[in-house]
């Protein structure tokens, strides 16, 4: 989408802009949001899961995925260890916690941003 990495996120889940979850959501792999979440979104650990989120879907919990593509709306902490990419219309309310974020302009954040130590760092000081 905007990030130099110019293939698209592979999507095994699509949720569409008719559909509101109530609840936590746990996935495998990619998943597209164009409807509304209540409730957390979570993914497996592996490096390549990505949540991609439309200018129209929204979710109101938190995330913890390792790549997120923000178009919509997020009501709660983000926490991305590999990525997180924000579109122009992309809006936050709550602290996002990245490995490496890229921003377009206009989107808004109202929280914090917290960087995490790449993994193969954080192993290191482990050991250390």
């Amino acid at each position: 989408m905007f990030s130099r990495d110019s293939r698209p996120p592979h999507i095994d889940t699509l949720i569409g802009k008719g559909v509101r979850v109530q609840g936590d959501i746990e996935f495998l792999g990619g998943m597209h949001l164009d409807g509304a979440i209540a409730g957390n979104v979570r993914s497996d650990p592996a490096r390549d899961s990505t949540l991609s989120v439309s200018e129209i879907g929204s979710i109101e919990g938190s995330v913890e995925v390792p790549n997120v593509i923000l178009q919509g709306q997020v009501r709660g902490d983000i926490r991305a260890a590999e990525r997180v990419v924000l579109g122009p219309t992309a809006r936050v309310e709550g602290d996002v916690y990245y490995g490496i974020i890229e921003m377009t302009l206009g989107a808004q954040i109202t929280g914090k941003l917290v960087r995490l130590a790449p993994p193969a760092a954080a192993e290191a000081a482990a050991k250390g």
